[in-house]
């Protein structure tokens, strides 16, 4: 008989990563990265494990968008169900900095920018240094960047406007992504 329980989707909170995949930051002390392969195996490991639970759908939350591997994990883990979804992508990103009126683009803004710096001044403003506002550093051409590194294109790891950063913007920014996750839920909620 079916009761109210029957109705209540299983959700779990599963473990962040332990370390994300760039290697691109490598010229700053006490970073730490691992491989594309095994972010890849503990997401399999995990999705097995949920199953075994009788969880059987999956969202990645990726909030750095270096880690290219989680688009490969999801295309792989959906071929025959829609099991798994990726959020946000670089449309969500892109759409998000619209919503926030940013000044500059993805590209332009790829690091300790304007967006990564809004995020934090609207959650975390003791995060922030102080003189942020002067270390704006532009590196459109990166064309080598997975070969040669961050540190080839900024002494400070500073690739982007912070000094356009605003907590208004942030909040704009997170407010979009939260009411842009409901559709990510959606789409691995509905039958093919």
């Amino acid at each position: 008989m079916p009761t109210k329980s029957h109705n209540v989707t299983r959700r779990a909170t599963c473990p962040r990563s332990p370390s994300p995949v760039p290697h691109e930051h490598k010229a700053w002390p006490g970073t730490v990265s691992i491989s594309a392969k095994t972010l890849f195996a503990i997401i399999t490991d995990i999705q097995h494990s949920l199953r075994a639970s009788r969880i059987n759908k999956l969202v990645l939350i990726n909030a750095h968008g270096g880690n290219y591997v989680l688009s490969n994990v999801v295309q792989e883990a959906t071929v025959t169900e829609r099991c798994m979804a990726l959020f946000p992508t670089n449309t969500h990103w892109n759409a998000a900095r619209a919503k926030a009126n940013m000044e500059t683009s993805s590209h332009e803004d790829m690091h300790a920018g304007e967006l990564e710096v809004s995020i934090l001044l609207a959650t975390h403003p003791e995060l922030v240094r102080e003189g942020f506002e002067t270390v704006d550093h532009v590196a459109d051409d990166r064309q080598d960047l997975l070969t040669v590194g961050l540190e080839a294109y900024t002494k400070n790891a500073v690739i982007g406007r912070p000094s356009l950063a605003t907590a208004e913007k942030g909040r704009a920014v997170l407010d979009y992504l939260g009411a842009a996750f409901r559709s990510c839920l959606r789409s691995i909620d509905i039958a093919p």
